[in-house]
């Protein structure tokens, strides 16, 4: 969806990415425009190094890229749509620094605006990265959706940069004001997490997971992936296999070792999670593995594929859609070979027999519970 975000700077068309005309989210929110609009309405000096971190698709850094700022994040597809939108505004990409959170970050800071993500974990370790560049004149200020803003958000802020305080609330968005204090005695950020799997869940049990910030369950199995670890598929031989959307990696993990020519490829749309990934392996195997940080399975030849193992996500920060699991699903069918599998696992309301009835001409329950369900799917031949 297209659509024109208004500021003090004049108007920008925006669009997330991939765009999809039948998506009618927007590419911004009244957090996005709160923000600009306090920047131009209280006079903040915009001058010396910019940086933003968690712009969801461009829209502060588009509208800003005349102060030539820096945007870190950890969505692969968010630096697209950034990329997009910046051109789409007539700017110039070499106008904006592109860096992503497993980038060093920038050595001084003069202004740090901060789009609070949804996860706690990542807005904590972002602060703790960035804070060695922040001095005591710069200026920083987060925004996010009242519901996006909790006191341990505030908390974070003050505990690792200074004294913070939020704005009254317009059109459901608040604003963050903190006031950095050099030499505050912070701890270390203790991200990335590791952690023990338990002795119950096939080749990876008692095994080390790694975490980075803002993975999905970053202390903890989950209850999904624990059980799709147990219903896992046999591979044998010289497969070509992928963890798709692959969060730190266990699933991939777990087929590598129950199978140890099979070569995984590992991949996901944020850095973080194929760090993570990459790092989980690492710990636990040394066999032929790809990492991969792209719009699902991106630049991966077709037919190329013997199994694709998929728990996709239904969120898109706070909104709920399948349009994510549709493209990873038509992704693995374009990338599949044909006799190739696609196995799934999903809350069981999401219904996605239906959209793999629909891709495939097939699908099949393989095991289920109260809450979850895993479904197998064969790529019939080429063009089916």
């Amino acid at each position: 969806m297209n659509d024109r975000m208004t500021t003090p700077w004049g108007e920008y068309e925006l669009a997330r990415f991939p765009e999809d005309p039948r998506d009618r989210l927007r590419a911004w929110d009244a957090a996005d425009t709160y923000l600009l609009r306090h920047l131009a309405e209280s006079g903040t000096p915009l001058t010396g190094s910019v940086v933003i971190v968690g712009d969801r698709w461009g829209a502060l850094t588009t509208a800003l890229s005349e102060r030539r700022p820096t945007l870190v994040t950890d969505s692969h597809l968010a630096r697209e749509a950034t990329r997009s939108n910046l051109a789409r505004a007539g700017a110039e990409e070499s106008a904006v620094r592109l860096l992503t959170t497993q980038d060093p970050p920038p050595g001084r800071i003069d202004v740090l605006l901060v789009r609070v993500p949804k996860s706690l974990a990542l807005l904590e370790d972002q602060l703790h990265r960035l804070a060695p560049g922040v001095h005591e004149g710069t200026v920083v200020i987060g925004t996010g959706m009242v519901k996006e803003i909790h006191t341990s958000t505030l908390h974070l802020f003050e505990r690792i940069l200074g004294p913070t305080r939020t704005s009254l609330a317009e059109k459901k968005a608040r604003l963050i004001f903190c006031t950095p204090l050099q030499g505050i005695a912070r701890r270390a950020n203790p991200w990335p997490y590791s952690y023990l799997l338990p002795d119950d869940v096939g080749p990876v049990s008692g095994r080390t997971v790694v975490n980075h910030a803002g993975v999905f369950c970053a202390d903890r199995l989950d209850i999904g992936t624990r059980f799709f670890l147990g219903h896992l598929p046999h591979s044998r031989g010289a497969e070509r296999v992928v963890d798709l959307g692959c969060g730190n990696g266990v699933v991939g993990t777990a087929m590598a070792l129950a199978n140890p020519e099979a070569e995984v490829l590992f991949a996901d749309e944020s850095f973080q999670a194929v760090a993570s990934a990459e790092a989980t392996y690492r710990a636990n195997a040394d066999g032929k593995a790809e990492f991969l940080v792209a719009d699902g399975l991106e630049g991966v030849p077709s037919g190329s594929v013997d199994l694709v193992l998929n728990n996709p996500p239904f969120h898109s920060h706070q909104a709920m859609t399948d349009t994510t699991a549709w493209r990873m699903f038509s992704d693995a069918r374009r990338a599949l070979r044909p006799g190739g599998e696609l196995w799934v696992i999903g809350n069981r309301h999401l219904g996605y027999h239906l959209k793999l009835r629909r891709l495939f001409g097939n699908s099949e329950l393989v095991a289920g519970d109260a809450k979850f369900v895993i479904l197998r799917t064969v790529k019939k031949d080429a063009g089916r």
